[in-house]
Formats: C-alpha cells, sequence, structure tokens
C-alpha cells in the first residue's frame, strides 16, 4: 500500500507542471466549520489545449472562486486527461470538470473517490452534446462510408467525443477499427488533433461540439468554435462528415471526502456564476450554453458500461 501511495505520488509530481494561483487575502474569515477542515482548493485542468490559453480561460473563475470561498484556489494543469485522473484518485486534487469517460474510468477503480456534481445545460434545454468526426473541405470524404481505408486521430484514450463514443458507436455498427481504418492514432488533445488533420497526418479526427447552431459557424459551443475564436482554425477548411448520438456533458467532481458544507457552497457558486458573471461562464465552457445543472452518479451510468466494454474489446485482442 505505501509503495502505491509512492507511486502515485511520482506519477502525479511528473504529469502536473507547477500549481498556479494568485495573490490570496491573509484575513479570510473562518466562520464556517468547514473552514477549520478545508484551508486550500486545489483544482485539476484537462490537457488538449495550450496551457497558457487554459490558464488565461479559467482565471476569472479562480478569482470568483476565491473571492466567494476566502481559501486560496489552485489550479494544476495536467499535460494530458490522465494526469487529472490520477490527480483525483491520489488525493492531489480536490476539484475538476473532466469528460464523461474520465470520470467513469475513475468510478470503475474507486467508486467512492469522486462525485459528479454539475454538467453544463445546452441551449436547447439537454445536458448532452455530440462527438463529431471532421476531415479537410479539400478533401473527397464526405461520409463514414468514405472513410474505409482512411486514416483517424483520435485525441486522447480517455476523451469521450475524441475516443469512446466513436469507438463504441463504430463497433455497434459492425465496424472493425483495425480493418476499416487503414491506421489509427492518438494526437494527445482535440486541438492537436484538429491541426494533424489540417497538416494532412490524418484524413479525420473525431472532437466535441454542441450538434446545435449552424455547423458553418462551429455549432454553439466546442473545440471547432473555440479554436476559431482563437485564430487557430478557419471553419472554411473543414467539414463535418458524421455525428454521434448525444452524449452526456462531463461533470464536475469533487472528493466525496470533503465537508458536505463545502461541496454544498462550491455547488452553489458554480450554479450562480452564470448570472453572476456570464463573460467568465461562457469562456471556461467553450462557447454559449444555459448554465450549470446538478448530476449524479446515475447520469454517467451508461458511460461506464461504454468504457468497460471497449476496455474488454480491447483486452480480447
Amino acid at each position: 500500500m505505501r509503495n502505491n501511495l509512492f507511486l502515485r505520488a511520482a506519477i502525479f509530481l511528473s504529469i502536473f507542471s507547477s500549481p498556479l494561483f494568485g495573490n490570496s487575502s491573509n484575513d479570510f474569515s473562518f466562520e464556517k466549520s468547514w473552514r477549520n477542515e478545508v484551508n486550500i482548493l486545489r483544482i485539476g485542468l484537462l490537457g488538449g489545449e495550450n496551457e497558457a490559453d487554459r490558464i488565461k480561460n479559467y482565471e476569472c473563475w479562480r478569482v470568483y472562486l476565491e473571492n466567494n470561498l476566502k481559501i486560496p484556489v489552485k489550479f494544476f494543469p495536467a499535460s494530458d486527461y490522465a494526469g487529472v485522473i490520477h490527480g483525483l484518485l491520489g488525493g492531489f486534487l480536490d476539484y475538476a470538470s473532466i469528460g464523461a469517460s474520465g470520470y467513469a474510468a475513475i468510478f470503475i477503480e474507486n467508486p467512492d473517490i469522486v462525485e459528479p456534481i454539475l454538467t453544463v445545460k445546452e441551449n436547447d434545454g439537454s445536458k448532452g452534446y455530440k462527438a463529431a468526426m471532421y476531415v479537410k473541405k479539400s478533401s473527397k470524404i464526405f461520409s463514414l462510408e468514405d472513410m474505409k481505408n482512411k486514416s483517424i486521430a483520435w485525441s486522447d484514450p480517455n476523451s469521450t467525443s475524441g475516443f469512446l463514443v466513436p469507438s463504441y458507436e463504430f463497433v455497434k455498427k459492425g465496424i472493425s477499427i483495425n480493418d476499416y481504418f487503414s491506421y489509427t492514432g492518438f494526437a494527445g488533445g482535440h486541438e492537436q488533433a484538429v491541426i494533424a488533420v489540417l497538416n494532412n497526418q490524418y484524413d479525420a479526427g473525431v472532437t466535441w461540439v454542441s450538434g446545435i447552431g449552424e455547423v458553418d459557424e462551429g455549432y454553439t459551443r466546442g473545440v471547432l468554435k473555440n479554436m476559431s475564436n482563437k485564430g487557430l482554425l478557419n471553419l472554411n477548411d473543414i467539414r463535418v462528415i458524421w455525428l454521434s448520438d448525444i452524449i452526456i456533458n462531463g461533470p464536475h467532481v469533487i472528493q466525496k471526502s470533503l465537508p458536505v458544507d463545502f461541496k454544498k457552497k462550491i455547488t452553489n457558486l458554480n450554479l450562480e456564476l452564470y448570472k453572476k458573471n456570464l463573460s467568465c461562464y461562457n469562456q471556461i465552457t467553450n462557447g454559449n450554453s444555459l448554465g450549470f445543472v446538478k448530476v449524479d452518479e446515475n447520469d454517467y451510468q451508461n458511460i461506464i458500461k461504454m468504457r468497460k466494454e471497449i476496455k474488454s474489446q480491447r483486452r480480447a485482442r
């Protein structure tokens, strides 16, 4: 057990960069009971995006939480999805916004570590989004059928839209991943996969989009819209050729061991963010939606089942 704890510590320290946080006031009030147990909030930030962009986008949220919780709030950016998963499992992180597949990975290993508390409500009132397969617009690929003997870039092995759901749905359609595509690979993140496709390293990639609104505008929310807004992608250069069934949005998760009053406090603060600071809410959720809504582990049972099936299929090969 002791060796296992040392191993988790080594993994965490090797994956995460230094904590990033701002100045904190010394006159914080500790009038609430939870303040005797919680004197810092450590939040993991997922990989797949330029680290400087991540910190810039989330800084308003850090300030909002720190000003209201009146304790230091520190960010720990991870180089990939696994970094946040290991950080939560090892107890080195208190909180994170992760994909549904990442939460499923944690639940499968230990269902008593974290609990999902919030997710995003889309403009149509749903709590879901879609995986999207895209190609260069100059290609002659217009459908999933055209992808036979073509290559595909997955985003990350722990990505819901960038690997898990497309893999699952393709298998259900009778498509053998290894036989149908000429080759597949992991690009290291959603943005990296888009760039790899644009640079002709792969014929197609998969990412997440709200599936709501105009495709030519990158939908209302998602990686394509976010990259367009940052000037990293001209939406006229790509074509979406396939959309998955609806996927529940990834949850904000928190350590189960934290005080109940603290968990209620941070849940309520995030529920209020949409009304109190809409621009900040839009920044941290990559586009336009209707605010956070509550969720629990029951909302993610289908993703957990899906992850178990894909894992067993890979072992059987």
